[in-house]
């Protein structure tokens, strides 16, 4: 027999609601988190001796928020089914370590968004700078075959690499927009989908209430 009635019935069904959305949504963020992580262009810029990694920690980060949130949200569905104060409980504490997560994602891409920009150039500029060297050239091509551009100012127009290119942007400009895209999106994600969470909270904790206040009338 339900342990609760009336309205409380109907937040129990909608918490197995959200929490379906809820599961759909780390699949989503995950699917999100892999694409970043192997995308083909942004692995080619992000590979060879002393490539930067900061990038990649914000990835990982939603990527384990992810996995994290279709688990949370496998065991919030059965915890609302089933009416279980303690799995409602622990749903409520996994709630809060994913929206920590994310939100750290979020931040961690908004605030490190320049340093990232900036060690990848630094990166680039430091190829370029040294074309002798067969990793230089290597780097550089790579950067301005998936960028398409060519340079790090005019003064490098001049340059070998860049002698049928030089319509082409500068590479600089395009390593800043190429890499505020994907942090707009890690960002946006991670802020997004813990503003979702709130919800859950709210309706986990209306739900566990409830089902205490029940036992204790009975």
């Amino acid at each position: 027999m339900s342990k609760v009635q009336g309205g409380m019935k109907c937040v129990k069904y909608l918490l197995f609601g959200f929490n379906f959305i809820f599961w759909l949504s780390g699949l989503l963020v995950l699917a999100v988190g892999l694409w970043l992580r192997f995308d083909p262009e942004t692995v080619e810029l992000l590979t060879g001796d002393g490539a930067p990694d900061t990038f990649f920690i914000a990835v990982y980060i939603l990527l384990g928020a992810g996995g994290l949130m279709m688990i949370v949200g496998f065991f919030g569905c059965f915890g609302a089914v089933r009416e279980s104060q303690c799995l409602l409980a622990s749903f409520f504490a996994c709630l809060l370590i994913v929206f920590g997560a994310e939100v750290a994602a979020g931040v961690f891409g908004f605030i490190n968004k320049e340093q990232i920009v900036e060690e990848v150039q630094k990166f680039y500029s430091s190829s370029i700078a040294d074309l002798s060297n067969p990793n230089g050239t290597a780097v550089a091509s790579i950067y301005h075959k998936t960028l398409n551009c060519c340079g790090a100012s005019t003064s490098d127009a001049s340059s070998t690499l860049c002698e049928e290119s030089e319509d082409t942007q500068n590479c600089l400009t395009a390593i800043t927009d190429f890499f505020n895209d994907k942090l707009h999106i890690i960002g946006y994600t991670g802020i997004g989908i813990a503003g979702v969470m709130i919800i859950g909270m709210i309706f986990s904790m209306v739900l566990c209430c409830a089902i205490r206040n029940n036992r204790e009338v009975i």
